[in-house]
């Protein structure tokens, strides 16, 4: 498992800088060879500033347009101070650095939580030679993926990462045989023979592809490349925050191994039967009413995990074997989880060495110390800045939909960061749901 707390020190996505808090400043650090995030991070970061992208994270309400690159030829448009895909405006996301650092921090995350790259278990008697990745961005999860596989035993595997624009760095340098297919996702067919790859995985792509015919035609296309018995697998995050109830039974079905990765990293196995409320936090509330009016607009799924498995259990023809593994992970110690700890003895922490202890002399993070262990205290304060930052990539949309002007807008984020980040108003069972599904082709 990776260790998260080490990576919320070495490399801090700061805090949103609206108003200032604790955050620490964005510093360039020496990627070590053996950290897929850091090289991920170094190589699309060259990439990147050769693209002019704006690599400071300044106020996102900015009231920058400059241009300096010719509109026919540049395929970014700067807005509201960052950067966004020219060509895909119904893409709700900018297109920057600060976004890619939240993108790969959220991937360390659902891969620290579910303690593996893939959601599905590689065969030796069928090991993968190909494999293809939809909507790459960054080109971090090939590089997890890349790391995992070779610690299976299967080293002779060949990637490919498809996007509308190449945000990756040369992953060739970091030793992965990679390749980058630059192409737009809306415009089916891929540009993939039939039968190509071993294991096809589309990430995060609930905010590419609208609902609807181009959803279907894109997951058949995902099914044509893929070689019969290969993998399909698919990772989602839904982005309306719920509240998990108290004391959820177990998920039936599940392996020893993974309710025990549950327990180990603080987190809770979920599915269609786990018990959840609307969230309780009042700015997550407010949030959630405006992500979802936002991504109704533009036809996007504000929660692409209740519908995953109906949409591949019905490709009866094509697909079967469709297993999946859901998980919860709270945003912050629970009240009930602190009021169960009170009333049973108390348990030795788990201890460090000096050298994975973070230095609190230069810690920006308060993370919480009471019933978690610090692995899972860092889990979920990952938890918690990936939202936040969410928010804030989001901001453009959510404004407008508030109705709020800037003024208003900027006492609200100042309340939002108050109540989450200072004090942890998310302990009421607020949690960020991941998943990931995964089937065999007939």
């Amino acid at each position: 498992m990776m260790n998260t707390e080490w990576l919320l020190y070495r490399y801090h996505v700061p805090y949103p800088t609206r108003p200032k808090t604790a955050g620490a400043e964005v510093k360039q650090c020496d990627p070590d060879p053996a950290d897929p995030l850091a090289r991920t991070i170094s190589s699309s970061s060259t990439a990147t500033s050769k693209s002019a992208m704006d690599a400071t994270r300044g106020s996102v309400s900015s009231s920058s347009t400059q241009v300096t690159r010719d509109e026919s030829t540049e395929p970014f448009i700067l807005r509201h101070g960052r950067r966004y895909l020219r060509a895909h405006q119904n893409y709700p996301l900018p297109c920057d650095l600060p976004e890619l650092q939240r993108q790969n921090l959220h991937t360390l995350l659902a891969t620290s939580v579910l303690g593996r790259a893939l959601g599905s278990t590689p065969s030796p008697h069928n090991p993968p030679k190909k494999v293809l990745e939809l909507a790459c961005g960054s080109g971090y999860w090939t590089a997890v993926c890349h790391d995992f596989l070779s610690g299976l035993g299967y080293e002779h595997v060949s990637y490919t990462g498809l996007d509308i624009v190449p945000l990756a760095g040369d992953l060739q340098r970091q030793g992965i045989d990679w390749k980058f297919v630059q192409h737009d996702l809306r415009k089916p067919p891929l540009p993939f023979d039939d039968d190509e790859f071993d294991i096809v995985v589309m990430k995060d792509m609930s905010l590419v592809v609208p609902l609807g015919a181009l959803s279907q035609r894109i997951l058949d296309e995902a099914t044509r490349v893929l070689k019969s018995g290969g993998t399909l697998e698919v990772w989602e995050t839904d982005h309306i925050i719920r509240s998990i109830l108290p004391h959820p039974p177990p998920v039936p079905g599940k392996s020893a191994q993974e309710r025990a990765c549950a327990e180990t990293t603080g987190t809770f196995l979920i599915s269609p039967i786990t018990p959840f409320t609307e969230v309780q936090n009042k700015y997550l509330q407010d949030s959630n009413s405006w992500i979802q009016e936002a991504l109704d607009r533009r036809k996007l799924s504000p929660t692409p995990c209740v519908r995953i498995s109906q949409m591949l259990l019905q490709e009866t023809e094509t697909l079967h074997s469709v297993g999946d593994r859901r998980i919860a992970i709270p945003l912050g110690e629970l009240r009930w989880e602190r009021e169960l700890a009170s009333s049973d003895p108390p348990k030795p922490k788990r201890r460090e060495s000096e050298a994975q202890r973070p230095n609190p002399k230069k810690a920006s993070v308060a993370l919480d110390a009471g019933t978690l262990t610090d692995e899972q205290a860092a889990l979920r304060y990952t938890a918690l800045l990936v939202v936040v930052q969410m928010i804030e990539s989001l901001e453009p949309l959510l404004k407008d939909v508030s109705g709020k002007n800037q003024e208003e807008w900027q006492r609200w984020w100042a309340g939002l960061m108050g109540n989450l980040l200072e004090q942890k108003g998310a302990s009421s069972g607020e949690c960020l749901e991941v998943g990931v599904w995964w089937c065999k082709k007939v």
